[in-house]
């Protein structure tokens, strides 16, 4: 065999690229199982979750009341509980039991109890209380119940105190009620509402997810349609690691660039969730998290030997990857084994800075750790992808050479 030269090892290695970058964008669109998790799951679930969420705040949640106070005070608390709107009261039940039973029969999801001196303390000058119980099934039933009593007991407390000062000026009623002066105010989040808290981290990780999925049923493809079950088949134009490698890279890339614009620029739009990022940052951002995705996903296929491995490996992860990302849990109450754990995930960092720049107006510098993280993963999966792969390649030599013996040795007999 005669040498060839470096001009034309390159040439080569980069028709082969672009070969297996075709090759693989064919196989995208005609495989239905990838084309379920590349395009249709993408363009689905963030619909699916945005519209279940869409309301982001839980109104008028049913609540029964037990009133042992029987009295003019009682009534006007229940009264303003009554109006806000959190709370509909549903029924006045004679005691606990019937209005657990209603609980347990899903006609309410909140207890008020009065106590029978209520009334009587407030008029000695002592403190009383309203206890509510809350179907903790869902928490944003406790937290309706809770702001909704937590304002009214704080409005008649104003009104009791002023009452009782003896003041003779309106200033002095306004010192009275708020000795310190307060003002609530939700930061990035002006609804208090629960899609614009959670539907960002769910954007960001379904794109991991399905790139998880798509690449792992691939590669089971892949391995079933292979004589010796290897990734790599035999064919002159997947005789190089780094072709292999950057060529199904880019048919990926390419791909979800446009899924990604989808995802986390027009499905906000839509629902009106919160977008106060710098384009130009959001997009810096999004180039390293495709890239740390893919090349693990890449990695991770190494695994997956029939297309419905990848079912049963990756799709549970989706909610501990979004519990250990410190977004929908409180990152500093995370054990710090599972902090190191999910260092292993692009969709941690992903999570967490594009969180800080689409909903909290950062830039780049400001997300600078997330973003160094990102690239730090994208090139030790990039080597770890190459890795597999060269070794894949060699595996599939073997195979090869040892079926051509088996039919040389067959036909000399």
């Amino acid at each position: 065999m005669k040498d060839i030269k470096l001009k034309d090892k390159i040439v080569q290695g980069i028709n082969d690229l672009f070969y297996i970058w075709k090759r693989e964008f064919q196989t995208t669109f005609r495989d239905q199982g990838v084309l379920i998790f590349f395009i249709l799951v993408p363009l689905g679930y963030p619909l699916l979750y945005s519209f279940i969420y869409d309301n982001e705040v839980v109104r008028e949640v049913p609540a029964v009341v037990v009133d042992d106070s029987h009295s003019s005070l009682s009534r006007e608390y229940l009264r303003k509980v009554d109006a806000t709107p959190d709370i509909q009261i549903v029924s006045y039940c004679a005691d606990m039991e019937e209005a657990k039973q209603m609980l347990k029969n899903r006609l309410a999801y909140g207890i008020i109890y009065i106590p029978s001196d209520f009334s009587d303390n407030i008029a000695k000058g002592k403190q009383t209380q309203v206890s509510i119980y809350c179907d903790m099934s869902g928490l944003l039933y406790y937290k309706s119940m809770l702001i909704a009593n937590t304002a009214v007991s704080l409005d008649m407390n104003q009104d009791i105190k002023i009452a009782r000062s003896g003041n003779t000026t309106d200033r002095q009623d306004e010192i009275t009620a708020y000795p310190i002066e307060y003002e609530e105010i939700s930061i990035f989040n002006p609804t208090a509402g629960f899609a614009a808290f959670l539907i960002p981290a769910v954007l960001i990780l379904i794109i991991q997810q399905t790139l998880l999925l798509g690449i792992g049923l691939a590669a089971g493809t892949a391995r079933e349609n292979n004589r010796f079950k290897d990734l790599v088949p035999i064919n002159r134009h997947y005789n190089g690691t780094l072709r292999i490698v950057l060529g199904k890279g880019l048919s990926y890339f390419l791909i979800y660039i446009l899924v990604a614009f989808y995802v986390l620029y027009i499905v906000p739009r839509i629902f009106s969730l919160n977008q106060i990022g710098q384009p130009d940052s959001l997009v810096l951002f999004v180039v390293p998290y495709l890239a740390a995705c893919i090349f693990f996903a890449m990695t991770a296929s190494i695994a997956i030997h029939n297309r419905e491995t990848c079912m049963l490996i990756f799709v549970f992860t989706s909610v501990p990857l979004l519990f250990i990302s410190g977004i929908s849990w409180p990152g500093a109450a995370i054990p710090p084994f599972w902090k190191y754990v999910s260092y292993i995930f692009p969709s941690t960092f992903g999570i967490n800075g594009f969180v800080k720049i689409n909903n909290m107006g950062a830039t780049l510098s400001e997300v600078a750790f997330e973003y160094k993280a990102l690239w730090l993963q994208a090139g030790i999966y990039f080597l770890t992808t190459c890795w597999v792969y060269r070794w894949q390649i060699l595996m599939s030599r073997k195979h090869a050479i040892e079926r051509y013996k088996e039919l040389k040795e067959k036909a000399l007999h």
